[in-house]
């Protein structure tokens, strides 16, 4: 009996930190949904980004930026390969940072 409740305790202590976290790591508008007002790239994010269009060699920095505008997109790479909608949900993420830099990203002048 003793061990049914310490492991119930324990179950509902997991259960609220488990709530707890959801909330805190879900944003309460998602990208799709056009909640979001204001530019979605950073000044940072398309300078990188358009280094990275240009095939020039990746730094670790631009590949930090262009991880971060895929997660904005909603794609959220799982630690555990676990992703049942990989690869389409990170090719969605994709098209959408495409259609950002090119709407949001002002072209860079030459020199």
């Amino acid at each position: 009996m003793e061990n049914l409740l310490r492991n119930r305790s324990k179950l509902a202590a997991l259960a609220l930190m488990l709530t707890g976290c959801a909330a805190s790591g879900v944003p309460q508008t998602g990208p799709q949904s056009g909640a979001q007002s204001g530019p979605h790239l950073s000044p940072t994010e398309c300078r990188d980004l358009a280094a990275i269009r240009s095939d020039a060699p990746r730094t670790r920095a631009q590949q930090q930026s262009e991880l971060s505008a895929l997660r904005k997109a909603g794609y959220n790479p799982s630690p555990w390969n676990d992703d049942p909608n990989f690869p389409e949900d990170l090719h969605a993420a994709q098209r959408l940072v495409d259609h950002w830099f090119k709407t949001e990203c002002q072209p860079l002048p030459p020199g």
